[in-house]
């Protein structure tokens, strides 16, 4: 077999081949396959790279670099190719100018997976550096450019260099004082490797590295001293010594002999000793004594510092490992999950729905869907008074008048503003035309309004009606770009989130998860807990006939909890609207025959504990991992639930009569104190002692979950922002009619504009729809991901600013997690400009 592309080597082996010449033999590949001593070739889909990782090498290269991608077992010879082209290598030859290109380097790469092929990055000349480089990795006939399948470019770097250990006198032998860490110094020893990459010897033993700065490197060698290696079994004296080695790649430094230093001996000079006893006197032993004192704090004081920062960089580690772990993790989620729309598609919602919720948003039941509720004797009045008012809305001069003449009422509230807005919006959809010269007349009034006053303040609240219009006016136009080009990275977004907070636990009554961006909604607490896989029975074909669906939920989850989870996978491919409310299904544990037993928040098992009481989990009931559960009907009584039900934050328990002194309810954090846990479910002491002294030791969780969710941040920002593809109309013709105003009234800063715009289209449409993707599509928001939301929301309207945010120490956490980002984000936003 071999791909599409060929390139495959076929060797064939028999009797006899060279009898005949060689223009008579004739293998023919085609659409039937050809007969080769009973095997068949076969053609496979071309291999694809997704993505590859580190992006960065020094000259001499072998750093591992992971390719992954599709189809990649199929390659019969990978390699990885560089090409540099130098700025200045030019020369003159019969007056023109002849590119000296220098041969490309190559490196072999070998197949480890389907998945997965593990490349060494070729050594290059380093008198190269500075030229550009061109990386590629060809698999056969298919070569695949580096920055085609990455965002950052493959670039390389200078060697670092390290010193000896014995850097006064590099022959002598180093001396180490077992217990204590190896330090040694150099330049350049991070920018193209990591500490993981790094490998310290001393002859036949291991020196663990622990930190890796750019002129530092400590590592911690064995206990005891290694053997020297196999190839000085022989050796005597001064060669019987350890070789201290550090292997960076292809290239290996040898720093010096090492010998462990007996801790039996004394710790002082034979001169020390003999001047103590010559001078031994009082007076000289108690300076000795405080000088013995004074020493020995001093070193335990900087061994607790590096063992700090030796901690520290694990942490750092172990955050970037589980980075690197839980973005695979959801990248294989999310690849399920496109598989899976394929065949149901995005639940997007119809123009009314979202008309309707982006008109009037937080209203349970349209005004567009009631009826005219009069008596049938005024029904024709009333239906007569109507046509005259609708007549009297298509006089410009009327409806503008009308409008000022309520805003300058002082009982007309900012809500009523935006809902008579929303009515007139609705008055007017059909006339588009006419909508928008009325909305160019209001916004020529607001300039005016705010021009005397302070002009870079319009648009920023929504207090007048013109504003409300002008929310409604971008959200009718720019629908059809959310459902061809936009809605798609918003949907992959939220569902990348909500499959995140999942996969951790979540406090149903703060609402505080292991797994999010908000500060102010983090579980800062170690809560033990256990991946349980439920089988849960569901009706397939027929009435009679069930399957079992194997779904992942916490032993930590509450009922609740867990029937979402069962719900969202089970109805995976069908809109919330249209699956059944949680509320009124029964999460039925089955065992056997007879076994039923309904699980429920609140029972009669409840653990009470003073005023406080516990909601039950999985863990609870002892529910064992791969049990049987099913969803059925609940007959206690019935609870109508609204289908269409969008509003976020209703899905959160709430204390009850917290105030009043009754029972209030918990689940993995009390409120006010920390929780109770059994003795099996305790961190240990030393964890929980070094969380108490370190509390901010949990916002690594938020790095975790930035660094995951990062991807689909990106794609949906690059939407967004994107130049590649035509402006909508309508937010040409807007942006083109604030530049008309600005020049009418003599505005030459460009950073009014550039906030009139902003105000315009970031913060009146695309935060209502980031903030809210129930708007777009049919889903249910918890307060969960809306936390999560928030955040994103906030670095948009960050990134859409052209105020340089000065952060520091006291800074809101949620503004430092993406200050790195926002200045990338920025340079996107002036591109679109």
């Amino acid at each position: 077999r071999g791909p599409k592309a060929g390139g495959t080597t076929l060797n064939i082996t028999g009797r006899n081949l060279r009898t005949g010449r060689p223009s008579d033999l004739t293998i023919t590949v085609g659409v039937v396959p050809c007969r080769i001593s009973d095997y068949f070739y076969n053609y496979t889909h071309n291999p694809y790279i997704s993505h590859a990782l580190p992006d960065k090498s020094f000259v001499n290269g072998g750093r591992l670099i992971s390719v992954f991608g599709h189809n990649l077992d199929v390659v019969q010879n990978p390699q990885m190719v560089v090409s540099f082209l130098p700025h200045k290598a030019v020369r003159r030859t019969r007056q023109r100018l002849t590119r000296m290109v220098p041969d490309p380097f190559k490196e072999r790469c070998e197949v480890n997976s389907s998945s997965l092929v593990l490349c060494r990055s070729p050594m290059v000349n380093s008198s190269l550096l500075g030229s550009k480089v061109t990386v590629q990795v060809v698999l056969d006939n298919l070569c695949f450019d580096f920055s085609s399948f990455s965002s950052q470019t493959f670039s390389y770097e200078p060697n670092p260099v390290l010193q000896p250990l014995n850097k006064k006198e590099p022959l002598k032998v180093y001396h180490y004082n077992p217990g204590s860490f190896i330090q040694l110094e150099g330049d350049n020893l991070d920018l193209a490797i990591t500490k993981e990459e790094v490998v310290v010897l001393i002859g036949e033993g291991v020196c663990a590295v622990k930190t890796l700065t750019r002129n530092h490197l400590y590592c911690e060698p064995p206990p005891q001293q290694p053997l020297p290696g196999p190839t000085c079994r022989k050796c005597e004296g001064f060669d019987y010594l350890p070789e201290f080695i550090v292997q960076m790649g292809n290239l290996n430094f040898s720093l010096g002999k090492v010998q462990y230093d007996d801790l039996s001996l004394s710790v002082f000079p034979l001169e020390a000793q003999i001047g103590v006893g010559v001078g031994a006197s009082l007076v000289v032993l108690l300076v000795l004594i405080v000088v013995l004192i004074y020493r020995r704090k001093s070193k335990q004081a900087l061994k607790d510092y590096k063992k700090v920062q030796i901690q520290l960089e694990n942490l750092e580690t172990n955050v970037r490992d589980r980075c690197k772990k839980e973005f695979t993790d959801l990248m294989t989620e999310m690849m399920d999950m496109s598989s899976d729309l394929v065949g149901s598609g995005i639940p997007f919602l119809d123009y009314r729905m979202y008309a309707e919720r982006i008109f009037f948003p937080g209203h349970r039941e349209s005004p567009l869907r009631r009826d005219l509720d009069v008596q049938e004797c005024r029904r024709q009045t009333v239906e007569q008074g109507l046509v005259q008012l609708s007549n009297l809305l298509n006089s410009k001069l009327f409806l503008t008048k009308f409008i000022h003449t309520l805003e300058s009422q002082r009982t007309f509230s900012p809500r009523d503003r935006a809902y008579v807005a929303s009515l007139l919006t609705v008055a007017l959809h059909g006339k588009l035309e006419y909508f928008t010269d009325i909305l160019k007349t209001l916004l020529n009034d607001l300039v005016e309004q705010y021009v005397a006053k302070n002009p870079k303040l319009m648009l920023r609240r929504t207090e007048t009606v013109v504003e409300k219009l002008l929310t409604n006016w971008m959200s009718i136009c720019l629908y059809a770009f959310l459902r061809d080009s936009a809605g798609e990275s918003l949907y992959m977004l939220f569902r990348a989130i909500k499959h995140q907070v999942d996969k951790g636990p979540v406090d149903a009554v703060t609402g505080k998860a292991k797994y999010t961006l908000n500060d102010n909604r983090l579980l800062r607490e170690d809560v033990e807990y256990k991946t349980l896989t439920l089988n849960v029975l569901v009706q397939s074909g027929g009435v009679n006939e069930t399957q079992l669906l194997p779904i992942k939920v916490l032993d930590c989850d509450t009922i609740t909890q867990v029937k979402e989870k069962l719900l969202d996978q089970v109805y995976k491919g069908t809109s919330f609207s249209h699956r059944p409310h949680g509320n009124s299904l029964d999460l039925e544990w089955r065992s056997g025959v007879a076994g039923h037993l309904i699980l429920s928040d609140e029972d009669l098992t409840s653990v009470l504990q003073g005023n406080w009481k516990r909601l039950n989990t999985l863990q609870h009931y002892k529910v064992p991992d791969g049990a049987t559960v099913a969803l059925v009907p609940r007959h206690t009584k019935n609870i109508h639930y609204d289908s269409h039900d969008f509003l976020p934050g209703e899905k959160t328990p709430m204390l009850e009569d917290a105030d009043e002194g009754g029972v209030k309810l918990w689940h993995l954090v009390k409120a006010s104190e920390e929780p109770e846990l059994p003795k099996h479910r305790r961190g240990s002491l030393r964890e929980r002692e070094r969380a108490k002294a370190i509390p901010e030791i949990y916002l690594t969780r938020l790095l975790s979950m930035k660094g995951t969710l990062q991807k689909f941040v990106d794609d949906l920002f690059t939407v967004i922002l994107s130049t590649s593809r035509p402006v909508p109309l309508s937010v040409k013709y807007f942006f083109d009619l604030l530049d008309d105003q600005a020049g009418q009234h003599c505005i030459t800063d460009s950073e009014t504009i550039h906030i009139w715009k902003t105000n315009s289209l970031p913060l009146r449409f695309w935060i209502n729809i980031l903030k809210n993707p129930q708007f777009i599509f049919d889903v249910q928001v918890s307060d969960h991901v809306d936390a999560v939301l928030s955040v994103i929301t906030q670095t948009f309207m960050d990134s859409c600013t052209t105020a340089e945010h000065k952060l520091g120490r006291d800074s809101p956490i949620n503004k430092l997690l993406y200050a790195r980002d926002i200045p990338r984000y920025k340079q996107m936003v002036e591109r679109s400009a």
